[in-house]
């Protein structure tokens, strides 16, 4: 059965979506950078701490893990900042 949405592989970083992590200081820009950037399709990459194990048995009802999906975290500030960047539904 197919899903209904598929990330597309081929999708290139476009724009990053607010601050960088070093802008923001909460990278030394060497060996973590969390970062958010549109794609080329429109869709959203965002890098972040793979908690996916950490989270697992702790998710709300309703919210599910499928395969080949992680959860990863970013620094809420970073977010914060990209608010500007994304447009409205």
């Amino acid at each position: 059965m197919a899903r209904r949405w598929e990330a597309d592989p081929s999708a290139s970083l476009q724009k990053r979506l607010g601050k960088s992590a070093k802008e923001l200081e909460s990278s030394d820009g060497k060996d973590e950078c969390p970062d958010i950037w549109q794609l080329s399709n429109g869709d959203v990459a965002v890098i972040g701490r793979d908690l996916t194990e950490d989270y697992r048995g702790r998710l709300p009802e309703g919210v599910v893990l499928g395969p080949g999906e992680r959860l990863v975290v970013i620094p809420g500030l970073m977010l914060s900042t990209a608010k500007a960047d994304i447009p409205d539904a």
